[in-house]
């Protein structure tokens, strides 16, 4: 464990040090805002037109014309974020040549993984935390469901530790770290599109391709339910690809 947390801080210091937290962190709280912003002027522009009609008779919920979409959105938006904070985990320490004077030291190649891992969840953390801010606002202006509100946050979580389980296992494949970023991003939107040809495909072919898209298990949790089988589907998702990264560096230490 302590070699675990030595680890974790190194890259924190790394991340905060350098301009890519920042980066990502600004681009993605920019988005973020928009997305927002376009979200909640949609549903007050709506929230207008109903109260004009006479036939409608119910109050637009904002679960499900804020935060439910928005949660949809994010998950988009750390798609794309995600292989930026990953690319150069270990892609930097091999063309540094960092890695090997790593390796030396007395700690294991899982406990320099999840040092890493650990280090990028902080971060990802550091995304999601100041978008409590727009909770607050809704909640200030109007009356927010806070059960979706919270199984949001756990599924974006959720989505997020997947997405930079697989952007480690490429950063660990190479020496490039606009190749681990390149190839991390095209990998995640492969996983996230596969439900998109489940239309064109026979039940049990469908069945698989929406069980294997990494979006489709997040719709679920915006919606205020914490199904098992979504946080399952995560937690293995995460689970292999830290194995595969585990063996790819001890196959990087035998060929080496």
């Amino acid at each position: 464990m302590r070699n675990m947390l030595a680890v974790c801080k190194r890259e924190i210091k790394t991340y905060f040090t350098s301009p890519v937290a920042y980066v990502v962190l600004g681009i993605f709280l920019v988005i973020a805002g928009y997305f927002f912003y376009s979200q909640l002027a949609f549903y007050s522009l709506r929230s207008f037109q109903a109260m004009s009609d006479p036939n409608s008779e119910t109050a637009l919920s904002v679960t499900e014309w804020v935060t439910r979409p928005l949660f949809g959105k994010l998950s988009i938006l750390l798609l794309c974020m995600v292989p930026m904070l990953t690319m150069r985990l270990f892609a930097e320490e091999k063309k540094t040549g960092t890695i090997e004077l790593l390796m030396t030291f007395p700690v294991t190649d899982l406990e320099v993984l999840m040092g890493k891992f650990s280090a990028c969840i902080l971060v990802l953390l550091a995304l999601l935390c100041p978008t409590l801010l727009y909770m607050v606002i809704l909640a200030y202006f109007g009356s927010v469901e806070w059960g979706p509100v919270f199984t949001g946050y756990a599924g974006l979580l959720l989505v997020g530790s997947a997405f930079i389980a697989l952007g480690i296992l490429f950063s660990s494949l190479t020496e490039n770290q606009i190749i681990a970023a390149v190839l991390s991003f095209g990998a995640l939107l492969l996983f996230s599109v596969l439900s998109w040809a489940a239309d064109y495909t026979g039940p049990t072919a469908a069945a698989v391709l929406n069980h294997l898209s990494a979006l489709e298990h997040i719709d679920s949790f915006s919606k205020g339910v914490l199904d098992l089988k979504d946080v399952v589907y995560y937690l293995s998702f995460m689970g292999f690809c830290l194995f595969l990264t585990v063996q790819s560096l001890e196959s990087w230490k035998w060929r080496g």
